[in-house]
């Protein structure tokens, strides 16, 4: 049932225009919402006037054109990374590491935003760096949410380069690792796009329930253990309040490790300390 947090008339159209991506009816809007069908119906009238609802033309009633015009006029000025700052931030002062937002990017995946962790190195990440999927955390967290025959598709178009000796460069093997990612709720990526380096990551959703990127943190391989739970479930609910940060359905938003998650991933970032600085 959709819920309001007070009874005022505003309140009452929100949750029709709300119940009305669901439901069609008027008796059904009424249920979903726990207002009397005099008042949804006096509702949608009005939502129809202004070009938030029509008619079907069966009874019932869909959302009208105001909506994508709004949607496309907000979308047009929507900065995901934005959206994702307090959580990120957030997750760089519990676990003092690097942390990296990135999004998908056809066949590979583009750093947004990289808070700087509390170490005495800095990672050579950078925003607008663009990094493989099969060889980054934020990357296979990505592939592990698509069905193994997209992941075909993209790996036949990209290869698999060997970025290290870890790096996973056999077909079979990589979707071997995904479904293994799927079934643990957690992987780690072992030094396989820079030696020496380690990381835990998470897949992002957006507003549609799409994997549109992940969220990681990164250090040496001797700080971050494998094994660490407590700082797998620190990125998996990061990356939970990202995804509802950008809209993303409860019910694809990752959850915390103790209620077993799907599809998060362990991802690779480079590092350098401040003695030697380098880019890649």
């Amino acid at each position: 049932m959709v819920t309001s947090t007070g009874g005022g008339s505003i309140d009452k159209a929100l949750m029709v225009l709300e119940a009305l991506a669901e439901h069609r009816r008027v008796t059904d809007i009424a249920t979903g919402t726990g207002l009397p069908k005099s008042t949804v119906h006096r509702i949608l009238q009005s939502l129809v006037g202004w070009g938030f609802a029509r008619a079907d033309g069966s009874g019932g009633y869909v959302p009208g054109p105001r909506i994508l015009t709004l949607a496309g006029k907000v979308m047009s000025r929507f900065d995901p990374a934005q959206h994702a700052d307090t959580a990120l931030q957030r997750l760089r002062d519990r676990t003092g590491f690097t942390v990296h937002f990135a999004v998908r990017s056809g066949d590979e995946a583009v750093y947004v935003r990289k808070v700087e962790g509390l170490r005495p190195y800095q990672m050579a990440s950078r925003v607008g760096m663009s990094m493989p999927l099969h060889s980054t955390s934020i990357g296979k967290a990505l592939l592990a949410q698509l069905r193994d025959g997209e992941v075909a598709s993209i790996t036949s178009r990209t290869g698999l380069g060997r970025r290290t000796d870890h790096t996973i460069t056999e077909s079979q093997a990589l979707l071997d690792h995904l479904a293994e990612i799927r079934r643990r709720g957690y992987a780690v990526d072992d030094e396989e796009n820079e030696a020496g380096i380690r990381c835990v990551g998470a897949p992002v959703f957006d507003h549609t329930g799409t994997v549109m990127g992940g969220i990681s943190i990164s250090g040496l391989t001797f700080e971050v253990d494998p094994d660490d739970k407590h700082l797998a479930d620190e990125v998996v609910t990061a990356a939970r309040d990202v995804s509802l940060a950008l809209g993303a359905p409860l019910d694809h938003a990752p959850t915390n490790l103790a209620r077993t998650v799907d599809g998060m991933a362990v991802t690779e970032a480079s590092v350098t300390d401040h003695s030697s600085p380098r880019t890649r």
